[in-house]
């Protein structure tokens, strides 16, 4: 091995038996200008030690050097990306991995295993429906069945004969006053069904009556029937069971002959249930209006967790969550809360001891006190609570007691 010395620097160059040159950290543009200068006569009187070079040798060193350097700095460059490269391997394998490990094992718990209610779930369930039994009956004041037939105190049905009806027909006007009802109206004037103020009165739901309305009171049961092209005596007989006597004695008619558009009282005859349904605002419509799939029916089922044989208290609606759940009917919002069984949950009490309870809910939107309609957006599906997936849970209660709400909702 030989070594040069440049004049005027303390730096070493060292050639290897291959002929390749290495320097100590130097920068290329000083050794390369002293090589330059050498060559243009610029030497200094100092020796050189050793072996000393010609002058036209010396920019064939300083390409030597500049290849040499660059080399080292591409190597530098190649071990700075293999340092970052390792880092990011190892934080992707002692945190990356692990966290996501321990987020599938809490998915596989929390979706597959088996869950088990406790005494306080249990306790919590049983306190949630009797709330809502109890909410159900606040401001119940129509006693009817569900035909619309007016109940006695004792729960009996009242009918023509026990309320001492006649069967003249007359009619008289009543101002609805504070504290009124359908049924309390028609017990007040013997009435033994509520279809009759209804259909007398044409009121599409009885949830709009107010105090200060004027209503026609008939002095018996019955319908009001606008008569149609082809209508006959014989032919509306039929279909209202009553015979043709007691509507030509109703309607106080000598001729059996009909005028179309004119109207005829139809002793006796009372509303279909569809009808009676929709007049008394017992129609639900369905809370979620977009896509949905039924996944649980009201009734017996096996718990979707355990197996176990449990009773369904509702209905549950599958779709995405953050989907819109609106009121199922017009009322007001009684609770709004969080319950370990139905995660996030609203109550609305719809009069008329209709109540509905609304779970899962990824968030409620509706507050406590705000009245709805079947519009309004009162939260969107989720899964929080005991739930197997995002979905709603739809519960019905009439007068304190379980139903099944696809019974009540539109077909």
């Amino acid at each position: 091995m030989e070594i040069i010395s440049f004049v005027g620097s303390s730096a070493a160059v060292k050639k290897s038996s291959s002929g390749s040159f290495t320097i100590p950290r130097l920068t290329k543009n000083v050794a390369k200008n002293r090589v330059l200068n050498s060559s243009k006569g610029a030497v200094s009187s100092s020796s050189y030690t050793g072996f000393a070079p010609s002058l036209a040798s010396q920019p064939a060193i300083a390409i030597a050097l500049d290849k040499a350097y660059s080399k080292t700095e591409r190597q530098f460059t190649f071990v700075g990306i293999t340092k970052i490269f390792s880092i990011l391997v190892l934080f992707a394998v002692f945190v990356l991995v692990p966290y996501t490990i321990f987020n599938l094992l809490s998915f596989v718990e929390n979706h597959t295993a088996p869950l088990v209610l406790d005494a306080s779930s249990n306790y919590e369930f049983e306190a949630l429906s009797g709330a809502m039994s109890r909410f159900a009956m606040v401001g119940l004041s129509d006693r009817v069945d569900e035909n619309g037939n007016v109940l006695a105190e004792d729960g009996s049905v009242l009918t023509a004969q026990s309320v001492g009806i006649g069967e003249a027909v007359t009619f008289q006007t009543y101002t609805v006053r504070a504290g009124d009802s359908i049924s309390t109206i028609s017990r007040k004037f013997g009435l033994s069904n509520i279809s009759t103020l209804i259909a007398v009165n044409d009121i599409s739901n009885v949830r709009t009556l107010r105090s200060g309305q004027k209503l026609r009171i008939p002095s018996v049961d019955g319908l009001v029937y606008k008569v149609q092209a082809g209508d006959t005596l014989n032919s509306l007989s039929v279909k209202y069971h009553v015979s043709v006597e007691e509507i030509l004695d109703a309607n106080d008619l000598s001729s059996e002959t009909l005028s179309k558009g004119s109207e005829l009282f139809i002793p006796g005859a009372k509303m279909d249930a569809s009808e009676l349904k929709k007049a008394m605002g017992e129609l639900f419509s369905y809370p979620i209006t977009a896509s949905w799939r039924l996944t649980s029916k009201f009734g017996p089922r096996k718990d979707p967790f355990t197996g176990v044989a449990s009773n369904h208290t509702g209905i549950d609606m599958a779709c995405p969550t953050g989907t819109p759940i609106k009121a199922a009917m017009s009322g007001k919002v009684v609770y709004v809360g969080w319950s370990n069984i139905f995660g996030n949950y609203v109550i609305i009490n719809h009069g008329n001891g209709y109540q509905s309870l609304y779970g899962h809910m990824s968030q409620t939107l509706a507050k406590k006190g705000q009245e709805v309609d079947h519009n309004t957006k009162i939260g969107l599906v989720g899964s929080t609570g005991y739930s197997t997936g995002p979905h709603l849970h739809f519960t019905v209660y009439k007068n304190g007691n379980l139903v099944d709400p696809l019974s009540l909702l539109k077909k």
